[in-house]
Protein backbone atom coordinates (compact mmCIF):
# COMPACT_ATOMS: atom_id res chain seq x y z
CA UNK A 1 0.00 0.00 0.00
CA UNK A 2 1.38 3.46 -0.85
CA UNK A 3 2.01 6.04 1.84
CA UNK A 4 -1.06 8.20 2.38
CA UNK A 5 -1.85 11.33 4.36
CA UNK A 6 -5.52 12.15 4.90
CA UNK A 7 -6.61 15.69 5.79
CA UNK A 8 -10.13 16.10 7.15
CA UNK A 9 -11.80 19.44 7.92
CA UNK A 10 -14.05 18.93 10.94
CA UNK A 11 -17.40 20.63 11.52
CA UNK A 12 -15.87 23.09 13.98
CA UNK A 13 -13.42 24.29 11.31
CA UNK A 14 -10.40 22.49 12.73
CA UNK A 15 -8.57 19.89 10.75
CA UNK A 16 -7.36 16.37 11.40
CA UNK A 17 -4.40 14.81 9.59
CA UNK A 18 -4.18 11.02 9.65
CA UNK A 19 -1.66 8.59 8.25
CA UNK A 20 -0.93 4.92 8.48
CA UNK A 21 2.70 3.94 8.81
CA UNK A 22 4.84 6.03 6.45
CA UNK A 23 7.83 4.38 4.74
CA UNK A 24 11.30 5.50 5.78
CA UNK A 25 11.81 6.92 2.27
CA UNK A 26 8.84 9.29 2.73
CA UNK A 27 8.88 9.86 6.49
CA UNK A 28 10.93 13.08 6.37
CA UNK A 29 8.74 14.54 3.63
CA UNK A 30 5.59 13.64 5.57
CA UNK A 31 6.91 15.32 8.72
CA UNK A 32 7.84 18.41 6.70
CA UNK A 33 4.36 18.56 5.15
CA UNK A 34 2.68 18.24 8.54
CA UNK A 35 4.90 20.97 10.01
CA UNK A 36 4.06 23.26 7.05
CA UNK A 37 0.32 22.65 7.53
CA UNK A 38 0.63 23.42 11.24
CA UNK A 39 2.60 26.60 10.55
CA UNK A 40 0.02 27.71 7.99
CA UNK A 41 -2.84 27.09 10.41
CA UNK A 42 -1.02 28.60 13.38
CA UNK A 43 -1.03 27.05 16.81
CA UNK A 44 0.89 24.51 18.79
CA UNK A 45 1.44 20.83 18.20
CA UNK A 46 0.45 18.14 20.70
CA UNK A 47 0.92 14.41 20.15
CA UNK A 48 -1.03 11.52 21.60
CA UNK A 49 0.09 7.98 20.85
CA UNK A 50 -2.52 5.25 20.39
CA UNK A 51 -0.61 1.98 20.23
CA UNK A 52 1.66 2.53 17.24
CA UNK A 53 -0.56 5.46 16.20
CA UNK A 54 0.44 9.07 16.93
CA UNK A 55 -2.10 11.90 17.08
CA UNK A 56 -1.17 15.60 16.95
CA UNK A 57 -3.28 18.60 17.91
CA UNK A 58 -2.62 22.23 17.05
CA UNK A 59 -4.79 24.76 18.88
CA UNK A 60 -7.84 22.82 17.86
CA UNK A 61 -6.22 21.58 14.67
CA UNK A 62 -5.33 17.94 15.09
CA UNK A 63 -3.67 15.28 13.04
CA UNK A 64 -2.58 11.73 13.62
CA UNK A 65 -0.26 9.25 12.00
Amino acid sequence: MPDQIEVEILEDGTFKISTDKISMANHGGAETLIKMLVAGAGGESKRARKGTHVAHEHDGHSHSH
